[in-house]
């Protein structure tokens, strides 16, 4: 009888583990970036990487009550990228999460997948960018998860307006930013 036992769970725990490895592969395999948004292309990670001031974002969990947003992106050795999101809630208390990405289409395409718990990866990608790489639009995987960025704390109010008109354009509820201090 207890041979039995034991036989039932070992194929118990083998079958959660090959359940666990599939839905993890499922998960890293699905679509990374809305239907009708394209990243950027062409498109040279080595000019994005440094500091990124968030000037706006969407009000999601992981950030809610968060001010004073950077975030640096340099290589690692194998050569993903790391990812340093800081920040301060207005209680002072600040805030920090590593995280990696890695491409998640083209390598000349401004689509990564990034990931700050584990082997869960979400999307993240650059939809404009100037010329000087020092302004970005930065879309997730769904319509509910926009960024833009600047390499200052503040950006100009015609870029600000070309990308709120942008991404109305692609379907984003640009009425939902906050636009949090930077200073």
């Amino acid at each position: 009888m207890k041979q039995k036992s034991l036989k039932a769970v070992a194929l118990s725990v083998s079958a959660l583990a090959v359940a666990g490895g599939v839905g993890a592969w499922v998960l890293s395999r699905r679509k990374t970036i809305p239907n009708g948004v394209e990243a950027v292309s062409p498109f040279d990670i080595d000019r994005y990487l440094g500091k990124w001031y968030e000037i706006a974002r969407f009000d999601y969990r992981f950030e809610r009550g968060i001010d004073h947003a950077t975030a640096k992106y340099s290589r690692n050795e194998d050569g993903s990228i790391k990812v340093v999101n800081k920040g301060r809630k207005k209680s002072g208390k600040k805030s920090k999460v590593v995280g990696k990405a890695l491409p998640a289409g083209p390598e000349n395409t401004g689509m990564l997948k990034v990931s700050f718990f584990g082997p869960f990866y979400a999307g993240y990608n650059v939809i404009a960018i100037d010329e000087q790489y020092q302004y970005a639009l930065v879309a997730g995987q769904s319509r509910d998860y926009l960024w833009i960025l600047s390499r200052e704390k503040t950006i100009p109010d015609t870029v600000r307006g070309a990308y709120l008109q942008k991404a109305r354009e692609l379907g984003f509820e640009v009425e939902k930013l906050v636009w949090p201090e930077q200073e």
